[in-house]
């Protein structure tokens, strides 16, 4: 993945979000947004559109001199806890428990407020639950869960995290060591050890953080830990738009579970926004 020119207006719109959240002065957020200007003006178009945005949040975060997604990422994972226990006897009873919860935990990656600023979660756990999948490699999948011991999952944001929990729990229930891993400190609306925690995720699995505030993952910003662990992993899970724009292409066994949430996306994959895929690289 790369920048597009379809991807500044999305960078623009994508601060005024965070700044709107962060702080209702405005002569701030004009300050922060001219600002913000500069690292747009300045997009790096070989790379994927997650490296602008991560410097576009870190200049935001600097200047307002605080996370603004702090407060809507419990709120989201409040919400999300609410609906666990209904969401947990709908993969029990399932004939599928890991097709289920898979779905779900696609279900969840519609709370992404980096792009959103509301979301329609039991909406769209009723498509998810119902609809047909863009793309479904659940075959594959299987296969390589089969034969997999450990596994490596990417977390993408808060609330979702609390559906990547179905699906972890499925997967452990299956007999598998997972071990999550969530961002190494705060940016957008992103998983970190705090969300992990609020989520009880926690005490599910282990949880690690890949040492780097980058949105996605870009194995040349994380920790040497997190490397090791990656390169080594049997067989990756990863969660959201953010993976897949900055994983794709890896040699690596990764499976890809998101929602195509913006035009560039939908367009390299040939899809619709709002496609739910389980895909495999």
């Amino acid at each position: 993945m790369r920048v597009h020119l379809d991807c500044f207006p999305c960078f623009l719109r994508q601060s005024l979000i965070a700044l709107r959240l962060g702080t209702r002065d405005k002569a701030l957020q004009e300050v922060i947004l001219k600002s913000v200007l500069e690292d747009i003006r300045s997009a790096d178009t070989s790379k994927p559109p997650a490296f602008t945005t991560t410097f576009i949040h870190r200049r935001i975060r600097q200047m307002l001199g605080k996370d603004p997604f702090k407060e809507i990422k419990s709120e989201y994972n409040q919400a999300a806890l609410k609906l666990y226990p209904s969401l947990k006897t709908v993969v029990e009873k399932s004939a599928d428990h890991l097709r289920t919860a898979a779905r779900l935990a696609i279900a969840g990656n519609v709370i992404d407020f980096g792009i959103f600023t509301s979301v329609d979660i039991e909406g769209t756990v009723r498509r998810a639950l119902d609809g047909q999948m863009a793309v479904d490699d659940y075959g594959a999948f299987t296969n390589a869960v089969s034969a997999a011991d450990d596994i490596l999952y990417l977390t993408d944001n808060a609330g979702e995290i609390v559906f990547d929990r179905l699906l972890i729990e499925a997967l452990i229930s299956g007999g598998k060591k997972v071990k999550a891993v969530v961002k190494g400190s705060p940016v957008i609306n992103d998983s970190t050890r705090e969300d992990a925690e609020e989520s009880g995720l926690t005490n599910v699995c282990e949880v690690i953080d890949n040492g780097s505030e980058a949105v996605g993952t870009m194995l040349e910003w994380v920790s040497q830990s997190f490397r090791h662990e990656f390169t080594h992993a049997q067989l990756i899970v990863s969660k959201g738009q953010g993976n897949f724009e900055t994983l794709t292409g890896s040699e690596k066994k990764i499976f890809f579970l998101f929602q195509s949430k913006c035009d560039v996306v939908s367009k390299e994959l040939g899809l619709s926004i709002g496609s739910m895929l389980l895909k495999k690289s």
